[in-house]
């Protein structure tokens, strides 16, 4: 490819077709006209349509960068409300749930809910099965058949517990006398008289 032919390149294009305006315009008698596709033009309408296509890539690449900075700046709002969306979304399933038309409205269907297949099922049986023989699992009726054994052991002694304090003595207490009672008299014994002994 020879180097006159620039490369597809919308920057390089535009480039080498500016540098053939300021050619045309630093020349304008060198080259009055030429024939092209079998019609002569003359250097100003070769400058024209050359400058044309600048202007229309100027405003190509223009509205690119706009328009990827707008795209920019659209995926940047849309990670930043993924979460915000996704939670509208589940707060109107559950708020409708089993109001299909309602839900239509939104342009949400209701949660399907999830029928497990017999290989799935076969499989989570095969886990749990796993599962209970890694971790040692027991039923209740096994639980029942393991009895625990106490190995004989010598008696505990415990040290003689401190003696309880004593509470402070209580004041004597004063004796009460009895009730006062009549006196009682002894009975009297009737004397005997002795008979006078006379002399002889």
């Amino acid at each position: 490819m020879g180097s006159n032919t620039p490369k597809k390149n919308r920057i390089v294009e535009v480039t080498a077709e500016q540098t053939l305006v300021d050619g045309f315009n630093k020349h304008p008698s060198a080259i009055p006209s030429m024939v092209i596709n079998g019609t002569v033009r003359t250097a100003q309408d070769i400058v024209t349509t050359l400058q044309s296509r600048i202007d229309s890539a100027k405003e190509v690449l223009s509205s690119r960068a706009t328009w990827q900075a707008a795209i920019q700046k659209d995926e940047t709002l849309r990670d930043t409300t993924k979460t915000f969306v996704s939670g509208v979304r589940q707060g109107l399933v559950v708020a409708f749930a089993g109001q299909v038309d309602m839900l239509a409205d939104f342009g949400l269907t209701p949660r399907a809910k999830h029928v497990a297949t017999p290989e799935e099922n076969i499989a989570r049986t095969a886990k749990a099965k796993a599962t209970r023989a890694a971790r040692h699992t027991m039923g209740s009726k096994q639980k029942a058949e393991i009895k625990g054994t106490v190995a004989p052991t010598a008696p505990v002694t415990t040290a003689p517990a401190a003696p309880a304090p004593v509470p402070p003595a209580a004041p004597p207490v004063q004796p009460v006398a009895p009730p006062a009672t009549a006196p009682t008299t002894a009975p009297v014994t009737p004397a005997t008289s002795e008979a006078p002994t006379h002399g002889a």
